[in-house]
């Protein structure tokens, strides 16, 4: 599942004619780089939602058929948050763990290493969510969580900065109704303190395109193959 639904209050007035996952980085909405991503990774469905402009989501990219994966739409009436969004979505995604991504994020995180993490997650019922971290940007250096030995735990240092992509069991939401707006963060509260969040550590190039100023600096730094690998390459 792709997120793609949020406003994109900070960055208006960019976002006032055009939904925050199609702004350009490198000539090419950042929400196709990751939709080519999956399909090289071998993803053959991804799921989108979309609430302010989404008509324009789906007008831009479809069915899927350019991408050579399918593509689904959840859309909202208005942004349910992230835990609200993937519950509402839920009857789209299956009974299996499935990766989330946001769609504001840019990166080189190599989407094929998803699949394995979702096998692992599947047959580790200790487990409700895996998620992955990455050093923390100059605007965000507090962090969010603590990695140790491979689990997020509740106190320490140093901490990491949830990057946006993480692999989720279904019944993780299953508490949440559908419609009803509701943010990730208390969920994974929990689920930490109780000890059933895995996590990585990825060192690749990061990106939270929040603000117009860090889409500009992305464009100005912008470095095609940092993201670009071969479907064919082994994992």
């Amino acid at each position: 599942m792709i997120l793609a639904a949020g406003r994109g209050e900070r960055m208006r007035p960019l976002t006032d004619t055009t939904p925050k996952a199609l702004l350009p980085v490198g000539g090419k909405p950042l929400i196709v780089w990751h939709i080519e991503k999956l399909a090289r990774a071998g993803f053959d469905e991804v799921i989108i939602n979309h609430a302010h402009l989404g008509h324009l989501i789906e007008s831009a990219l479809g069915n899927g058929e350019d991408f050579d994966i399918d593509i689904f739409y959840s859309p909202e009436d208005r942004a349910l948050e992230t835990a609200g969004g993937i519950a509402h979505a839920l009857p789209l995604l299956g009974k299996q763990p499935f990766p989330v991504i946001n769609a504001d994020v840019f990166c080189d995180y190599d989407f094929r290493d998803l699949h394995a993490e979702t096998v692992t997650l599947q047959n580790e019922p200790a487990h409700d969510c895996h998620l992955v971290l990455v050093d923390n940007p100059e605007h965000h250096r507090a962090g969010d969580f603590v990695l140790r030995n491979g689990l997020i735990v509740p106190e320490g240092t140093p901490r990491l900065t949830f990057s946006g992509i993480g692999i989720y069991r279904p019944a993780f939401f299953y508490a949440i109704p559908r419609g009803v707006k509701a943010p990730l963060a208390p969920l994974l509260r929990g689920a930490i303190a109780a000890g059933r969040v895995s996590g990585e550590r990825y060192a690749g190039a990061w990106t939270d395109v929040g603000t117009p100023e860090r889409l500009a600096q992305l464009n100005q730094t912008f470095q095609p193959n940092v993201i670009h690998y071969s479907k064919e390459t082994p994992p």
